[in-house]
């Protein structure tokens, strides 16, 4: 059911449409890959996973959000595993940090899709997913448009911040020493990152490295060169015991869709990485939180406008 009470997806088969038995939906694949295509031009731009513009896409399209979020999981795993292979080849993955981050996220997969589950069961899926894309796109837009006019106005005053400060958690017990990210810190603090992370990517369907990227250089004082093939590593394998959970779980998983999508993203984000090259690194950072913002809106708008037909069943 669309965000308006009414599928805008055909429910009869026309020339050249597939039908996607998990989602129940029948549609043009060019479309699929279309927007596969499209997400990967902006990922590529704007240097993002794309899983969490994804998923409200696949929403907007009338796709169940189910079936959106756990087919999304599998084009997550996708990507995650082609880049940390180019990561592990170059040694930049701390594996000894991943698996810790790992054993959070899969804690913290199997909370989110219970709660997925039991949200489903009791008919609240549809709500609870919207008003969390909407409270994750607004705050994602207005902290990345702010960051980028901090960003512009260090440039421009020449200033250095310190990336790494010291705070009560490094005081926290069960230390642990990570040679390749040269640590000396607790295990608690990656293992509650992972969590948060797996939940974000179970519940949401996204990847959660908007989340876990800024926490590890933040919060866990990791350097930059270690820290995004660390994180790929971990989405690998949170990313695909996600997606098993909701297939045994929910039956939510459309490998068809999932795989259209793939395609397109793969195309797409070639095209991306050579245009955003052509644009500056905070215009980029701007244009992507203004379009966020734009899909929280159009989110928010589904929730509170009146549908034309409140009585249609999915």
């Amino acid at each position: 059911m669309g965000l308006n009470g009414s599928s805008p997806l055909p429910r009869k088969l026309k020339l050249m449409d597939i039908y996607l038995p998990i989602a129940e939906v029948a549609i043009n694949p060019l479309w699929l890959l279309a927007l596969g295509c499209g997400v990967g031009i902006l990922s590529g731009m704007f240097g993002v996973g794309g899983a969490f513009l994804l998923t409200p896409m696949l929403i907007f399209m009338g796709f169940p959000p189910a079936v959106a979020v756990a087919s999304q999981a599998n084009v997550v795993l996708a990507s995650s595993v082609s880049g940390a292979l180019f990561h592990w080849r170059r040694g930049n993955v701390d594996v000894r940090m991943g698996l810790i981050l790992v054993v959070g996220g899969l804690v913290g997969s199997a909370f989110g899709v219970g709660l997925f589950a039991l949200l489903r069961r009791f008919g609240q899926l549809e709500t609870v997913l919207q008003i969390s894309f909407v409270v994750l796109l607004t705050s994602l837009g207005v902290l990345m448009t702010l960051e980028s006019l901090r960003a512009i106005a260090r440039t421009r005053t020449a200033t250095r911040q310190r990336a790494h400060i010291h705070t009560w958690a490094h005081g926290l017990p069960l230390k642990v020493r990570f040679r390749k990210s040269q640590l000396y810190a607790s295990a608690l603090l990656p293992f509650a990152v992972g969590i948060v992370v797996g939940l974000l990517s179970a519940f949401l369907g996204v990847g959660g490295g908007f989340v876990m990227v800024p926490l590890m250089i933040y919060l866990l004082g990791m350097p930059m060169g270690v820290v995004v093939g660390t994180s790929l590593f971990n989405m690998v394998l949170v990313a695909g015991w996600s997606s098993v959970l909701h297939a045994v779980t929910n039956q939510s998983v459309d490998l068809l869709l999932a795989g259209l999508l793939i395609v397109g993203g793969v195309v797409g984000v070639q095209y991306g990485g050579r245009l955003g090259a052509r644009l500056p690194t905070h215009t980029l950072r701007i244009l992507l939180g203004a379009l966020l913002l734009l899909m929280a809106t159009q989110l928010l708008l589904g929730l509170t406008l009146t549908p034309d037909d409140p009585y249609t069943l999915g």
